[in-house]
């Protein structure tokens, strides 16, 4: 048996010599590893000063081996996901039309889903974090799928909504464990994979409509139980493949195993706060639009018609899930505050010009307007993940990907009272400062990024990018 992880337990705190040990294994001539256990304490070393944690991320412990595969793997996984995160949605119109639930019931049901899928986040990923579970990834997905394709088939109220949030349940254990995978399977290019997780979700998303419609039209809302299929498929791969997140393992009592979870420094829980302040504008700002935009085509002094807003609408959302993967790949060049600022303050004048333009030029302004405000989603996860640590990852994917985007998308009730009183293009107008405001909250953050810009490029074309 090899004794290379006794020659690393020399050199790393307690607790942290198994994770350590297994790299020497796999890499006979590895890179000088330091001691950082002041900086898990939040205490600079030496070679840090005041740099804080997001300067040390270069340390040999925190740089992981990149894969592709399985990153591909868990953006099909997160595609499939989100698909299903807009499916009551897709589905609530074929209900209220067989008299199955009213408008006003219906939407309960989508505010119970996103209690339990979003708010519940930070909850599933602090018990990632703590356990280091990988099962999370494909009994969420399987369970989700299962539970929402019985919505087709239920006609007690009671049960649908005990349906929806029981099933919101299953994305919330997902999005943090694979996020947290993600971030293991990424090596030096955070940013990139990061954002090709998120947008493949931004993607699912927007194919809910394009598949559920056609089929429950030609089939009847008692096709939904085989909906659960592509679920069912997914997890299968999932359970296979899905890729373990290493943490810094020591034994617990009476033998079992336990994750060893350095106290938040105060700092790092501060930086983490701010970027939640981002979110939650970005995305008041975001799903504001995506709710108010179709009545200001429809109630404006344009006048649109409902297919060319909806046509304007998918655009807007396309052009973000694009800016998204553009965002992450530039971060890791220039650096995770620089991408959120930038992206977020020049989101507001392109919307601007939009409101004040006419044909191509304003759909050409609300494209770039929808990348730039979502340039940064994938960004703000990776962001919070630096700052809170590499034992924490799954608890700051929470945070970013459920509670800080729930709480923006619920706030968008509260634009109801000024749009009855003020009208929709009011609403419409100050939705489009809200990036503004967003990127100036940013400023506040500290300017980290994951590599020094000579790597990252030097990495990039080792990888042919």
């Amino acid at each position: 048996m090899t004794r290379a992880p006794s020659v690393a337990r020399a050199s790393v705190p307690s607790g942290r010599a198994v994770r350590v040990g297994a790299d020497v294994a796999r890499n006979p001539d590895p890179a000088p590893v330091h001691n950082n256990s002041n900086r898990s304490r939040g205490v600079p070393g030496p070679d840090q000063g005041r740099r804080g944690a997001f300067d040390s991320i270069m340390s040999a412990d925190t740089i992981r081996k990149e894969d592709p595969l399985r990153v591909a793997l868990l953006a099909l996984a997160h595609l499939l996901n989100d698909w299903y995160m807009n499916y009551i949605q897709t589905l609530l119109p074929f209900l209220v039309a067989l008299g199955v639930v009213g408008v006003g019931r219906g939407t309960l049901l989508v505010t119970a889903f996103t209690f339990s899928s979003s708010l519940l986040q930070p909850v599933f990923g602090y018990l990632v974090d703590r356990r280091g579970q990988r099962w999370l990834v494909y009994a969420g997905t399987l369970w989700m799928g299962a539970l929402l394709g019985l919505l087709g088939i239920v006609r007690s109220y009671p049960v649908l909504v005990t349906l929806a949030l029981l099933a919101g349940l299953g994305t919330a254990a997902f999005h943090p464990q694979a996020s947290a995978m993600v971030a293991g399977a990424s090596g030096r290019r955070r940013g990139f994979y990061q954002a090709c997780f998120v947008t493949a979700g931004n993607v699912g998303w927007a194919l809910t409509p394009l598949l559920v419609v056609p089929l429950v039209q030609l089939r009847g809302v008692g096709i939904t139980p085989l909906f659960v299929l592509p679920g069912a498929a997914v997890a299968a791969l999932l359970a296979l493949l899905a890729p373990r997140v290493p943490h810094a393992v020591t034994s617990g009592p009476r033998g079992e195993q336990r994750v060893d979870r350095p106290a938040v420094p105060a700092h790092a829980a501060a930086e983490v706060a701010k970027i939640v302040l981002v979110v939650v504008v970005r995305s008041l700002a975001f799903f504001g639009l995506v709710a108010f935009l179709p009545l200001y085509f429809h109630l404006g002094p344009d006048r649109y018609s409902a297919l060319v807003g909806s046509r304007l609408v998918f655009l807007m959302l396309f052009a973000g899930a694009m800016g998204g993967l553009v965002g992450g790949y530039l971060s890791d060049f220039f650096g995770r505050r620089a991408v959120i600022v930038g992206s977020l303050v020049a989101a507001t004048p392109t919307l601007r010009l939009f409101l004040h333009l006419d044909g191509v030029p304003a759909a050409v302004c609300l494209a770039l307007g929808g990348a730039f405000l979502l340039a940064s989603f994938s960004v703000t996860i990776v962001a919070a993940q630096e700052a809170l640590g590499r034992e924490k990852e799954a608890t700051a994917a929470g945070l970013m990907l459920g509670f800080s985007i729930g709480v923006g998308g619920m706030g968008v009730g509260l634009l109801g009272t000024p749009a009855e009183r003020l009208g929709v293009p009011w609403v419409v107008n100050f939705l489009t400062w809200l990036p503004l405001a967003a990127g100036a909250l940013g400023l506040l953050l500290r300017g980290g990024r994951a590599l020094p810009g000579k790597n990252v490029a030097a990495d990039l074309r080792d990888h042919g990018a």
